[in-house]
């Protein structure tokens, strides 16, 4: 009995351990066939100039010729002058990873040879054509202990269907006798060559491109967002998978999120080469963690109030509604200061983006000395919705708030009708607090994007708990000095 409860026991810890790992992510990138076709054309043409850069062996051996002796024969000065990929395609490997397919590539060596036999001796050039070369590539991809993704050839193989050689010469007699020898040993070496260039070049250029993708992106000086990988990229039958963290951090202390990323249900949309999607998650780490920086507050004083606004920031204005102010404090300005007593939190459904922050208020009036004197803590409460673009490889957003209510949660002036405030409050939070958050927005925060990557075509989508971008890429290639 005590073993049966004892693996009964071992069981339920291992299942619930295993649902704690199962972290879903806070972000996710989704590259469609599209958008690995427009890689793959990239990857191609970096990859046959780098095959056009081989470097070639000298070839050289006897050759037996039944009842006449052997032939001395030396190739040398190998120059691949070019070296062609006309057809190619990638296509997915579902839990596995990239393949990569060419076919019918050729290419063109120049060089010379030497042949000796018996008392002939010759010498000249040659031209030779590598025709119908196929080429096969299983690529696959992984992420390293910094979360950044990871790439590696793991298999390649090269097939060289056939070799023409043209030699220049009297004796074309003579060269006949070498030439099955000279084209067996060159397809060899270049079928190894070709699969060597590959490693290097996916090793090389490939990953070290991929490593320019940013796993933390510092957005100002209070906060940042932690985009590593949280698993090895996923390869289905139609997209590429990549889950990120997709968190925000305040730069000053991390500490854990109090809530968990929920599940994305991604629409089977494939027009777009890649695709992005923000979870709530996503959002709701960045208002945790600009409030763990204490940077949610808002300070408002008169100076701020814009022009053609009737309603300055002293208690003159606000006797009307407080008489007893006149009385404790005649003729002084004011300050408003504002801060979340908690962190906001938004929600995502096919509707739109929408939160209901919660501002406390607290009014004081400056004092000759020009400390600080309590008057009242106000609590105000609206709904808020959001519009979200891309613009520079960023997300912007632009809030706009509804109704708002006021309520009063303490008074250092004896009691009054908040309600009476409901419209001045109103003004100084659209014409001063709407205006620079906004404006915070406009700047957005930075999309994971390697190196010189611009989207266009943007496509932007609200799905249950996640904001859906859809874009084409653009690369622009470094210029090569």
């Amino acid at each position: 009995m005590a073993a049966r409860s004892l693996a009964a026991f071992g069981a339920v810890l291992a299942a619930c351990l295993a649902l704690t790992a199962a972290t879903n992510p806070g972000f996710v990138v989704r590259i469609t066939q599209a958008g690995l076709d427009y890689a793959h054309q990239h990857g191609i043409t970096v990859l046959q100039k780098e095959l056009a850069k081989l470097k070639l062996p000298d070839i050289s051996g006897d050759f037996p010729v039944r009842h006449l002796g052997k032939v001395r024969y030396e190739i040398s000065s190998l120059n691949l002058r070019s070296f062609h990929l006309p057809y190619s395609r990638i296509s997915l490997v579902p839990s596995v990873g990239l393949h990569v397919a060419i076919s019918n590539a050729f290419a063109e060596v120049d060089g010379n040879w030497r042949v000796k036999f018996h008392f002939i001796r010759d010498h000249g050039s040659f031209n030779l054509e590598v025709k119908s070369v196929y080429i096969k590539i299983d690529l696959k991809l992984g992420s390293d202990a910094s979360g950044k993704p990871t790439v590696s050839t793991s298999a390649c193989s090269t097939r060289i269907s056939s070799v023409d050689i043209h030699f220049s010469g009297k004796f074309g007699w003579l060269y006949n006798l070498f030439y099955s020898a000279v084209e067996s040993r060159f397809k060899k070496i270049l079928e190894s060559k070709v699969c060597d260039s590959v490693v290097r070049s996916v090793s090389g250029d490939l990953q070290h491109y991929l490593q320019t993708l940013p796993v933390t992106a510092k957005i100002d000086a209070k906060a940042g967002i932690d985009y590593s990988l949280v698993a090895p990229p996923m390869a289905t039958a139609q997209t590429l998978d990549v889950d990120l963290k997709g968190e925000f951090f305040s730069l000053a202390h991390r500490g854990a999120v109090p809530f968990p990323p929920p599940v994305l249900a991604f629409p089977p949309d494939h027009d777009r080469m890649v695709y992005f999607g923000a979870s709530s998650y996503f959002f709701n780490t960045a208002g945790f963690a600009y409030h763990a920086a204490g940077a949610l507050v808002f300070e408002i004083t008169d100076s701020m109030i814009p022009k053609g606004v009737e309603f300055h920031l002293n208690t003159s204005t606000f006797a009307a509604f407080i008489p007893q102010l006149d009385t404790m404090y005649p003729n002084m300005l004011m300050k408003l200061r504002l801060s979340a007593p908690s962190a906001p939190f938004l929600s995502i459904t096919p509707g739109g983006i929408s939160l209901q922050p919660v501002v406390d208020i607290q009014a004081y009036a400056i004092l000759p000395n020009t400390s600080l004197a309590h008057l009242f803590l106000l609590s105000l409460t609206g709904n808020v919705s959001a519009t979200i673009d891309v613009k520079s490889g960023h997300i912007v957003g632009k809030l706009n708030v509804g109704r708002m209510k006021l309520s009063l949660k303490h008074s250092d002036v004896g009691t009054f009708q908040v309600r009476m405030l409901q419209s001045i409050m109103n003004i100084y939070a659209s014409s001063i607090l709407l205006p620079r958050v906004n404006e915070r927005l406009a700047e957005g925060f930075p999309l994971p994007l390697p190196d010189r990557i611009q989207l266009s075509n943007i496509l932007v989508q609200f799905h249950q708990n996640f904001l859906l971008l859809g874009a084409d890429v653009h690369y622009t290639p470094r210029e090569r000095r």
